[in-house]
């Protein structure tokens, strides 16, 4: 299966670190987070996407995520690639995930704890608001469909353009971009995130990366006060939360310009600290070099 990738680079400079982008459900990276990738590449940074099997310009029955988890391993087989270029193995990898891409972020992490050092997680999909999911009762129907139609577009749910992205220009780009898929989910992909976002609920406390979580106050898509349990709940000694009045679900791409300004400045000077602070991964590397360079002598 092909699947599309891209990059944004600062110029005439090295980056200062790589940034991994994980988007959306029904989303892609090469237009719903360009101006991410433009900012942060201005700001001095690599950023790199990828699109999801199903998603944007990747191969795939569009808007279907049938293994949540052979997304997440696609994620790691092309960002470890980028990592593990000479010119970038001293380089910080940064995750950053907006909504279903903060689940992946958190998948990622799971998946190979010492490999990343931080994440920017935007309205993470910890947690799906209850306005957006069925009735039990309906979901536990849709369940059991899922091994005989699992493809069928037959889940009742809100518009989620409308809820996600508060700027009218951004819902009509999104209405208009081919690459966004626009029906009702699909069962199975529907009862991947279901499952993804409780199996996250439950086991926050496992989190141990540096990580910034943004998200928006009036956010109806996904629930603030799960993020702020990640924050209180999660093992990492370095977290931040950061909640915005009156901003809703998509922070990267939905709000207004000058809201946008207003994260993405919190967002880079996160970034920053971080880089001020050194990269204790290599720090953890050289050490455990040394030992066996110790033991062996």
């Amino acid at each position: 299966m092909k699947l599309f990738t891209c990059n944004w680079l600062p110029k005439d400079c090295e980056p200062k670190a790589l940034i991994f982008l994980c988007h959306g459900y029904a989303l892609e990276c090469s237009i719903s987070m360009k101006d991410a990738g433009i900012r942060l590449a201005k700001a001095g940074f690599g950023v790199y996407g990828v699109d999801y099997e199903g998603h944007g310009k990747s191969e795939g029955l569009q808007g279907y995520v049938p293994s949540i988890n052979a997304v997440v391993d696609d994620c790691f087989q092309h960002y470890s690639k980028i990592s593990e270029k000479k010119e970038n193995k001293k380089k910080m990898r940064i995750l950053m995930g907006e909504s279903m891409g903060g689940a992946v972020a958190l998948l990622l992490h799971r998946k190979q704890p010492e490999f990343w050092d931080g994440a920017v997680l935007i309205a993470p999909m910890c947690k799906i608001a209850e306005d957006m999911r069925p009735h039990p009762m309906v979901i536990s129907v849709l369940t059991k469909l899922c091994n005989f139609i699992p493809t069928w577009r037959i889940v009742p749910t809100q518009d989620v353009v409308d809820l996600a992205f508060r700027d009218p220009q951004v819902r009509k780009e999104i209405r208009n971009n081919p690459y966004c898929y626009k029906g009702k989910p699909r069962l199975q992909t529907a009862h991947q995130l279901m499952t993804v976002s409780m199996d996250l609920e439950q086991r926050l406390e496992e989190v141990t990366l540096p990580f910034l979580i943004v998200h928006g106050e009036d956010d109806t898509v996904t629930d603030p006060s799960v993020s702020k349990l990640l924050y209180e709940k999660a093992s990492s000694v370095d977290k931040s939360f950061k909640l915005y009045p009156g901003m809703w679900h998509s922070l990267s791409y939905g709000e207004f310009p000058q809201n946008r300004d207003i994260v993405f400045a919190d967002i880079v000077k996160w970034l920053e600290e971080k880089i001020r602070m050194g990269n204790s991964r290599l720090e953890r590397q050289q050490k455990q070099a040394n030992d066996q360079k110790i033991s062996s002598s």
